[in-house]
């Protein structure tokens, strides 16, 4: 059975929204302010290297596959290799390739992509499926790089209404010059 795993960029005050840059948000691209150093970034390709399987919602999936099918590098390469879902009742014909679309049954779907999957299932950014995931409890790890930053507003990587997740740190450490620290969470 595959282990779904959540990773994403996250200010101290909760926020995730457009770490890159890209979206439009009035502090976007805050994470490029700290320096994540060689281990940060280790980290990063360690963890995409690991992957079996990414798993996206549509507007991490559109702004993925913008991005990384015209870079190279171990991490895209990967990245544009790897079997790719997105979860989306509005894109019918993916061009990124490898991927296909979970658009009915979503539960169901995920349930069943975790059965066929020996090893882990990646998300990233998708806040809208992270959320979903959480509520039906089919999250087994979290991973966070938490940025020394308060943004003060921004969309939240957990919403208000989700019920309590119990958890257990499983690891943490600090990477990059600036503070910017790693949290992994297990299932309790």
């Amino acid at each position: 059975m595959g282990k779904l795993v959540i990773t994403e960029f996250v200010s101290i005050d909760g926020v995730f929204e457009d770490p890159g840059g890209a979206e439009g948000y009035e502090h976007g691209g805050w994470t490029f302010e700290y320096d994540r150093g060689e281990d940060g970034n280790r980290f990063k390709l360690d963890e995409v290297m690991e992957a079996e399987v990414q798993l996206l919602g549509r507007v991490t999936y559109e702004g993925f596959a913008k991005a990384w099918p015209s870079m190279q590098g171990p991490f895209a390469d990967k990245l544009n290799g790897d079997p790719k879902y997105v979860v989306s009742t509005t894109l019918e014909d993916p061009q990124w390739q490898n991927t296909k679309v979970i658009s009915t049954d979503v539960l169901d779907g995920i349930s069943k992509l975790k059965d066929d999957t020996e090893g882990v299932i990646l998300v990233a950014g998708s806040g809208t499926l992270v959320a979903t995931l959480l509520a039906a409890d089919l999250v087994d790890e979290l991973r966070l790089m938490v940025f020394p930053t308060i943004l003060g507003r921004g969309r939240r990587l957990f919403p208000d209404g989700i019920d309590r997740l119990k958890l257990k740190l499983a690891e943490s450490k600090n990477v990059g010059s600036d503070g910017i620290q790693i949290l992994i969470y297990e299932r309790a």
